[in-house]
């Protein structure tokens, strides 16, 4: 062994040795008889150093895993008996091995396993029994060999190759055949001597019988003496958590419903009369969690069987099971309604599954519906916030709260289900109280409250917000709390959680202003003053910027009263914060975008003639095109990059904004209806002339070319003098991303405006395909993946480029370049089509192939284009799906030979008989395909149902290929 590689296995080694010490276990893993020497090392005992050990197992795991079938038999036998020597030599070193090499040791045991039992070891489990006997560092090592094969054979986070699935059953089978019932006893053999002496050993033991019971004969493990010494160890303190999750394993095996009954009722007679259900007496919550989960694993597989057996029509014993289900409630809502919320998430599947029970009964007895209620009042409960909620720098206890929260929800969901108009009038007891003393209330009581009213909305669903119409009890009931609501003075609480909740409420249920309009403007002051947009705490205002715009959108006929006054307490938000003003300002650029939305919406929809949205628009934009010119110059005279990207974010910002405002329009407001074109022409005009900033360029370009994709539909045809300028800056010294997001905006115009841009696309077509090509040639490293990616998607932008121009019926783009360049430009669609393995590009590709035949393809199509569709096209639509690269069982390459299908058949179309005297006769016996062949595909082809012709060309590919 190399000693020096071997210092750097040790993790305080430095990085030079350690990279020496990965080299050598690549080395190792390759050469064909290194394994010997760590096989020898560790059957000697050569190293003591623990790293070394460990480095040792991994190269035997490699052989194991990856080239024991190239060993000879001589050699498998060496690294079984070099295990089993290893495995000697533990029960009487003086020390057990670390944790981690036991680990390490009993995978390679769990991978020889799986590899030889079925062949060369069927003894495997007597040998290591006959080794270990009942040694305790041996059943250690026995017992963690145990769950390495359990974990090679059921675990589900595994995936396995359906050969491996196949051998892992049948590995299975001849275990249950051969020696599960031997195995059982070691383990009753274990428990009996170990659980007043090894805690350790014993808990191993029970995690092992646990993760088998799902797959062996049930009756081995739940009979008395099995099940009466687990119920023992639910007494013992050390073992009675591993215990309650071996007990968890039995209940959950899948049987028979009556037999499960009996075996759950047993169970739960046995732990009553122990007083496992006197849940006040029982402080240890760690223990609880798990008892809940078992409890709640008795509940719902009580409830399988009751499904079960209604289904089966057996009523007598699903009266029995649902006898059974009730008797558990009440321990199930202690669980539900403990202090810890661990212990209580544990059990809501049960609680869940009871109520799904209680829907599909037509009549509820007086004890279910008592049961609703209280799960109603423990799930009110336990929504609640506790004291030590960090609500400033939520961690992870906090995040596991709010998921809580949203089982519980789940939860209340499923009550309002079972009856709505209990939850109704619950909540509506819980909020109204609250609300009436809120200046005396704890903060998490009046959030509580205020919840629940807002949770409401989605377990009494209606259709598009409807609360406030249609039933006349319930909605006259959300009637008041709403009003109570803005009315009470509760959006003035001095808690963050209570303010959030009272403003996502107001704009959940914004369809009450419509009924009660009066409310509209002190709640307009809540959301623009201290408590909204102007808090203290930044994670309040910037929600506040998105639900205001939320409010302000959904009630914007109800707004023209408020338009001005709104714009004036707005005009500070708006600011645009340059870097050197210092100051920092209230809201974030991405909530200022909603602030500009926001004021966007109130000038579009107002009921102002057009020159006063006009003057309005011009006062909201013109402070940001002032800033941009001079933030621009600043911009071209800095010197100090960290100050240059400031200034570029900062510009970014302002296109951003003007871009925002723009969203307000609709077909029904246009620019044009609203007199706003003038505007915007000016905002272009003003920001164009950044895109020939040499600074910065990637931020300040991204962020001109979302305002021009906006400007296209906004402005329409006003756009287009902008257009080629615009292209000629975006053109110059670009990479492949910029050409990327370039060539939508291209697609967008050419899409948009067809025949009118066509002289604009004439002049760029090639000076865009230059810059394409010469991107696409530039040389890269051949394992660069991001390089080799980015060209990928520049290939995919240029054929949907090209795809638009013909779609949109402007071929003579192309057609005008002279014959020279269109004839280049066809031929990169068919190496698209053929060479590379892209299946988007192909399938793009075949597309335009298909519509440039389908244009030039008839008798009078430019010269010498039949000759290009005989010579290139034809053959590109065989070479492509015969490539080894082109996959049948791929979707995407599906839809690219379908796209080939068609090409072919329009080819047919525009040429007649003379295409298929062509494949006949020329093309196809040169690629040596039989002629009875030759004629099935000709028909096929000839067929006026171009399905039939797709299937039959996939067929006819899947054969050809070998």
């Amino acid at each position: 062994m190399d000693e020096q590689a071997l210092l750097g296995l040790n993790p305080n080694a430095d990085s030079d040795f350690r990279q020496r010490a990965l080299a050598y276990f690549e080395q190792l893993k390759i050469s064909p008889d290194a394994w010997q020497v760590c096989a020898e090392a560790l059957a000697q005992r050569t190293y003591s150093d623990d790293h070394v050990k460990f480095f040792c197992f991994q190269v035997l795991e490699h052989q194991v895993k990856y080239k024991y079938s190239e060993l000879t038999t001589v050699q498998q036998q060496l690294i079984r008996e070099t295990l089993v020597s290893w495995l000697q030599a533990q029960m009487l070193n003086p020390q057990p091995e670390k944790t981690f090499i036991r680990n390490k040791a009993a995978q390679v045991f769990a991978l020889l396993f799986v590899t030889e039992y079925l062949t060369k070891w069927p003894k495997f489990f007597f040998d290591i029994l006959s080794v270990v006997d009942l040694n305790p560092r041996g059943v250690d090592l026995y017992l963690r060999i145990l769950m390495a094969i359990d974990s090679e054979l059921v675990d589900r986070d595994v995936v396995h190759t359906s050969e491996e699935a196949r051998r892992n059953t049948l590995i299975k089978d001849t275990m249950r055949e051969q020696c599960i019932p031997n195995l059982v006893e070691s383990w009753y053999q274990i428990l009996q001597n170990y659980q007043y002496t090894n805690s350790e050993v014993t808990c191993q033991c029970l995690e092992v019988v646990g993760a088998y019971v799902s797959w062996i004969d049930l009756s081995l493990i739940a009979n008395d003496r099995f099940i009466n010494m687990l119920l023992g160890h639910m007494s013992i303190e050390v073992l009675r958590e591993e215990a309650c999750d071996c007990l968890f394993e039995v209940v959950n095996k899948g049987m028979d419903p009556v037999d499960k009954m009996k075996l759950v009722e047993s169970l739960c007679q046995v732990l009553q009369s122990a007083g496992f259900f006197s849940i006040d007496q029982e402080e240890d919550v760690d223990f609880l969690a798990r008892f809940s989960k078992l409890v709640n694993g008795m509940g719902q597989s009580l409830i399988v069987s009751w499904s079960k057996l209604i289904k089966n029509g057996d009523i007598k014993n699903a009266q029995e099971a649902l006898q059974a289900i009730e008797t558990k409630v009440a321990l199930m809502l202690q669980l539900l309604i403990h202090e810890d919320d661990d212990i209580s998430s544990n059990i809501i599947g049960f609680c869940y599954d009871y109520l799904h029970i209680l829907k599909q009964l037509t009549v509820l007895s007086d004890q279910q519906k008592a049961n609703v209620e209280a799960i109603m009042l423990a799930v009110m409960k336990k929504l609640t916030y506790d004291e030590e909620y960090n609500f400033e720098n939520e961690g992870e206890d906090e995040a596991m709260f709010v998921e809580y929260r949203k089982q519980l929800k789940l939860l209340l969901d499923r009550l309002a289900q079972v009856s709505p108009e209990l939850l109704l009038a619950s909540v509506r007891r819980v909020f109204s109280s609250t609300l009436q003393n809120w200046q005396t209330t704890r903060f998490m009581e009046v959030e509580v409250a205020i919840r629940l009213l807002y949770m409401l909305a989605e377990a009494l669903p209606v259709s598009h917000g409807a609360h406030f119409s249609g039933d006349v009890s319930k909605a006259s009931a959300l009637q008041d709390m709403m009003r109570t609501l803005v009315t009470s003075g509760v959006s003035s609480y001095q808690h963050t959680s209570v303010t959030l909740e009272f403003f996502e409420t107001i704009v959940r249920y914004e369809k009450f202003f419509t009924v009660e309009p009066q409310h509209i403007p002190c709640v307009l002051m809540a959301f623009l003053d201290h408590r909204g947009l102007r808090h203290s705490s930044a994670k309040v205002r910037s929600r506040t910027a998105y639900l205001f715009s939320r409010f302000v959108k959904s009630l914007n006929k109800q707004m023209n009263p408020f338009i001005e006054d709104i714009l004036n307490r707005i005009q500070d938000l708006l600011e645009l914060s340059p870097p050197e003003n210092g100051h920092q300002s209230l809201l974030s650029s991405d909530d200022q975008l909603f602030i500009y939305e926001t004021a966007g919406v109130l000038i579009v929809n107002s009921e102002y003639p057009a020159e006063r949205k006009q003057a309005l628009m011009r006062n909201l934009l013109t402070p940001l095109m002032e800033k941009f010119k001079i933030l621009l110059e600043k911009l071209m005279l800095s010197q100090d990059e960290e100050r240059q990207t400031s200034l570029a974010d900062c510009l970014n910002h302002a296109v951003g904004f003007a871009s925002r405002t723009s969203k307000a329009f609709s077909n029904k407001q246009t620019v044009k209806q609203c007199g706003c074109s003038e505007v915007y022409l000016d905002c272009l005009q003003t920001f164009l002339p950044a895109l020939s900033c040499p600074l910065q360029k990637d931020i300040l370009r991204s962020g001109v070319r979302t305002f021009l994709h906006r400007m296209i539909i906004c402005l329409e045809e006003e756009v287009l003098p902008f257009i080629p300028s615009a292209s000629e800056h975006m053109l110059k010294d670009c990479e492949a991303k910029d050409l990327q997001e370039f060539i939508p905006l291209i697609n967008q115009i050419t899409a948009k405006f067809k025949i009118q841009v066509s002289p604009f696309l004439q002049q760029m077509f090639m000076p865009l395909l230059h810059a394409i090509f010469e991107v696409l040639l530039r040389p890269a490293e051949e394992n660069d993946q991001s390089a080799a990616l980015e060209k990928q998607m520049l290939r995919r932008s240029y054929f949907a480029f090209l795809q638009t121009v013909t779609g949109s019926g402007m071929s003579e783009v192309i057609a005008n370049q002279g014959a020279e360049n269109v004839e280049r430009v066809l031929v990169t669609v068919i190496q698209g089509a053929v060479e590379y393995p892209d299946p988007i590009a192909q399938k793009t590709c075949f597309i335009i192939l298909s519509k440039l035949v389908e244009l030039w393809g008839g008798k009078d199509g430019p010269v010498g284009f039949a000759d290009f569709v005989y010579k290139h096209i034809v053959p590109a639509c065989f070479l492509a799906p015969l490539k080894q690269t082109f996959d049948l069982a791929d979707a995407q390459t599906v839809l690219a030979l379908s796209e080939c299908a068609v090409t072919l058949k329009t080819i047919h179309l525009k040429r007649g008989p003379e295409c298929v005297q062509y494949l006949q006769q020329e093309y196809l016996p040169s690629l040596q395909v039989a002629p009875e062949i030759i004629q099935e595909f000709c028909q096929a082809l000839q067929q006026p149902d171009a399905k039939v012709f797709k299937n039959y060309l996939k067929v006819f590919f899947q054969r050809a290929k070998p």
